[in-house]
């Protein structure tokens, strides 16, 4: 099965094409859990501007960067080392090291003792604008394709904009560093879905990323320059009753010498408010389709329960 089968629309005809648009997105969810969308108005500059400051980061001594991870913390912001995360029910460590920038909220805000503070490297002046304007733009991004998916499940265009407006969504800057061993049994990313409820990967810079088919198929899914990778994850999917798919990806090794590579990817999980409840939503429950979650669930307590199973807590 060939890569295009996962397909790639163009966000811009949400203005002027909207309820065609929203059908063949919605069916593309529905199908895949993945899309690819371009004419996203993030200029190649800010995204080039952004891997090189996360690359001039991560090339950083180790003891240097070991200054920002902070223990106890469930890596939800600043340094996690290489050799931490596990893909849930993986026997071996993905082989990458990240960083987190979250959300910046007022430190008397409500959700403030679950949303910490961001950390920034002092090495890198210019990480801190570069970072956080790239988030604030894959927000606004994220924030247009759920009023899409809300349009296709028959609820308001609006209805996510006051559920994810404090939401704790995360930039997760990874570098996968070159693999030395051919025989290593781990992979840079071992089969999962992500917690949160959108996904948006931009501008990763190495073939990898595989999509697991309703067939069981792994399928290569590697973007234009000019496309975003936007998945759905396990929050929209209990949301929506499985209407839309939380579907199984990794990042496979790539081959030969292209495994002495380092790979960087620059995954933001859109996440909702802490405070919010997930709970099926009517318009998703059908004589066919019977509500799957009768319990529902705060993010917040759905994102701790899912940290321990990837031991970040």
């Amino acid at each position: 099965m060939s890569q295009s089968a996962i397909p790639t629309l163009d966000i811009r005809r949400f203005d002027d094409d909207r309820d065609a648009f929203v059908a063949e997105l919605g069916a593309a969810y529905r199908e895949w859990g993945f899309a690819g969308i371009r004419g996203h108005n993030i200029a190649a500059a800010q995204i080039d501007a952004a891997y090189d400051v996360f690359a001039r980061f991560f090339a950083l001594p180790e003891a240097t960067k070991r200054k920002y991870h902070q223990a106890g913390g469930g890596g939800a912001r600043g340094y996690t080392p290489f050799g931490v995360e596990t893909a849930k029910g993986a026997e071996h460590f993905d082989l990458k090291e990240f960083w987190h920038v979250g959300r910046e909220i007022p430190r008397d805000s409500r959700h403030a003792a679950v949303m910490r503070a961001n950390v920034w490297p002092t090495e890198i002046q210019e990480f801190r604008e570069i970072a956080y304007g790239l988030y604030q733009s894959l927000d606004r991004l994220g924030a247009r394709v759920l009023a899409a998916l809300a349009l296709h499940i028959g609820l308001p265009q609006d209805y996510f904009a006051d559920k994810t407006d404090s939401g704790n969504s995360i930039l997760r800057p990874i570098h996968y560093p070159p693999i030395t061993s051919p025989k290593i049994p781990n992979v840079r990313a071992g089969a999962h879905e992500d917690i949160n409820l959108i996904t948006l990967l931009v501008g990763a810079s190495a073939a990898g990323l595989e999509v697991k088919s309703r067939k069981g198929e792994w399928v290569p899914f590697t973007a234009e320059a000019d496309t975003i990778v936007v998945n759905i994850g396990d929050m929209l999917q209990r949301l929506t009753n499985h209407v839309y798919p939380s579907t199984t990806h990794r990042v496979v090794n790539p081959p030969g010498d292209a495994a002495r590579q380092p790979r960087y990817s620059t995954p933001f999980f859109l996440h909702p408010n802490p405070d919010f409840l997930i709970d099926v939503l009517p318009s998703c429950i059908t004589p066919d389709n019977p509500s799957r979650y009768p319990e529902p669930i705060t993010a917040q307590a759905y994102l701790e329960e899912r940290l321990r199973e990837i031991k970040l807590k």
